[in-house]
């Protein structure tokens, strides 16, 4: 007789998840492999997922709904089960993120988390803690999700032209993701702007920070450190990044003076003929 692997529901998310998806699972009846015939994986994935060894995805759970008839269950934990393979003190950045409604972030060295291309996140986050990059990439791919709600955030981002030669995951990657900023033009509630070089000095020279207001709560400043993120709602604090960000913005080029930019970027220096 096979060995049930028990599961403690309260461990963390991950573990709630595999919990229900087994219950559900017995509750139809299925087994391991016949839930797998249904949602097109293997039936091992299924056992892998109710005992925490494989981290679910989002269009998995998507299929797993459909099939248990567990009116999005699944779907909604997911999200819970991916913010929790965020490094810790970065997971409370990202809940806030996914409440604001005014998104202002000043990028010294990467591009915006939420701007980024699957294949550049992948070449970001594998730097360091290889054994969980698809946990965390999938997590940060996300993320991004709360640009295409129903009622997304105003999002204004600026990146030193910095992030535009600095050669993340080689040229196809670079290419591509340049390209993907350049989409953005035709987004209403996404703005871009790139600070140049040229301006020389400027207020963002301590390093990226995030300002995010919120439709009725105060507003929140966050920066980050080597191994931590720090975040506060000090009206000073507020205040004088707030300046700063302003600063910033009337430095950079315009958006279509940075998509010029970009574009140019995109075709000097990782072209087919650079």
């Amino acid at each position: 007789m096979a060995r049930v692997h028990p599961l403690d529901p309260s461990a963390s998310p991950l573990d709630y998840y595999g919990y229900e998806l087994r219950r559900a699972r017995e509750a139809c009846g299925l087994k391991q492999g016949q839930l797998g015939d249904i949602i097109f994986c293997t039936g091992s994935l299924i056992g892998q997922i109710e005992t925490t060894k494989k981290i679910p995805t989002r269009d998995f759970s998507e299929r797993l709904d459909a099939a248990l008839g567990t009116d999005g269950l699944f779907s909604r934990l997911i999200g819970l089960v991916l913010r929790s393979q965020l490094p810790a003190w970065f997971q409370a950045y990202a809940e806030m993120e996914a409440r604001a409604t005014y998104i202002s972030t000043y990028q010294a060295q990467l591009v915006y988390g939420l701007l980024q291309t699957e294949a550049y996140a992948r070449a970001v986050l594998g730097v360091e803690a290889p054994e969980k990059l698809d946990a965390r990439l999938e997590a940060r791919m996300d993320r991004q999700r709360v640009l295409a709600c129903e009622e997304p955030p105003v999002v204004w981002v600026i990146l030193d032209e910095a992030t535009l030669y600095r050669e993340i995951g080689g040229r196809e990657v670079m290419r591509s993701q340049l390209a993907r900023l350049l989409e953005f033009r035709d987004w209403a509630w996404v703005n871009l702007q790139v600070l140049p070089f040229s301006v020389g000095q400027h207020s963002g020279m301590m390093g990226s920070f995030t300002i995010m207001r919120f439709e009725n709560d105060p507003d929140i400043h966050y920066c980050e450190s080597y191994d931590q993120g720090h975040m506060t709602a000090n009206p000073q604090v507020i205040k004088e990044r707030s300046v700063g960000y302003s600063r910033l913005q009337a430095e950079a080029l315009s958006p279509r003076d940075s998509a010029a930019l970009i574009a140019r970027v995109m075709e000097e220096r990782y072209g087919d003929h650079p």
